[in-house]
């Protein structure tokens, strides 16, 4: 428990399993206030229970991020619940195997509009009233997807891609106003998305770990550790950048 995020407001939307409620954890820990979102009610109260029960102050509420009313709603009900938002980890994400020629089209434009599009009006809500303070700061979820491409793998890796480009943009349209704005880009982390990729690409996880300089996985804790720091004031300069979180494998 650094204590680094005392007194900060922070949004975490995709927060009911895996990297999102680890990072919750990690940023409870530190201090922070959380307002937790995801779409599904029942692990989202789990979560929310377990870090009110070690005295965190915590809220939580459902929300699509690739609906623009729900994304409206769970930022405004961010400010009511604590009167500012300081900080966001854009975390929802959705996946999806298969090389590009085997995507459907349907499952193509659920993933985009997921990822690339429920990031797009996250950080557009979330700027709306940072801009207001003239100060905060927003992580986005990439991947190291985003980075480099690789077989079977490819639609998510597009909108991987797409959210740094976002990101990067972002850190330019917002900065002016005080908003940082970063990206991080795990490796394979343990989660249940990370499961899935496994069914879907038998033995790619593995060997990508086999590749990775630390020879292991990644947790959403270490995960979260990141995000910490870039949502913190130890970062007050640090805008614009990707950081792979990854055991070294983009070294």
């Amino acid at each position: 428990m650094s204590g680094s995020l005392t007194g900060k407001v922070v949004l975490v939307v995709g927060a009911s399993a895996g990297i999102g409620a680890d990072a919750a954890r990690v940023l409870a820990g530190d201090g922070a206030a959380l307002m937790l979102v995801a779409r599904s009610a029942g692990p989202l109260a789990g979560i929310t229970a377990e870090l009110r029960l070690a005295g965190h102050d915590v809220e939580c509420t459902t929300g699509d991020v690739s609906q623009a009313a729900d994304v409206a709603a769970f930022v405004a009900a961010t400010v009511e619940r604590f009167g500012r938002l300081d900080g966001a980890l854009n975390n929802a994400a959705t996946s999806q195997g298969g090389r590009l020629d085997e995507v459907a089209e349907s499952d193509f434009d659920r993933l985009m509009a997921v990822n690339v599009k429920g990031t797009w009006l996250c950080l557009r809500e979330q700027a709306r009233v940072m801009r207001e303070r003239g100060a905060g700061s927003i992580v986005t979820m990439s991947s190291i997807g985003g980075l480099r491409g690789s077989s079977g793998m490819g639609a998510y890796q597009a909108s991987k891609h797409a959210v740094i480009g976002l990101t990067r943009t972002a850190a330019h349209d917002f900065g002016p106003y005080g908003i940082r704005v970063n990206a991080i880009a795990p490796g394979p982390t343990e989660s249940p998305m990370l499961d899935r990729t496994r069914l879907a690409i038998p033995g790619g996880v593995e060997a990508r770990i086999a590749a990775t300089p630390l020879r292991k996985a990644g947790t959403g804790a270490e995960v979260g550790a990141a995000a910490s720091f870039l949502l913190s004031d130890r970062a007050s300069h640090i805008s614009g950048v990707v950081l792979p979180v990854d055991g070294g494998f983009l070294a």
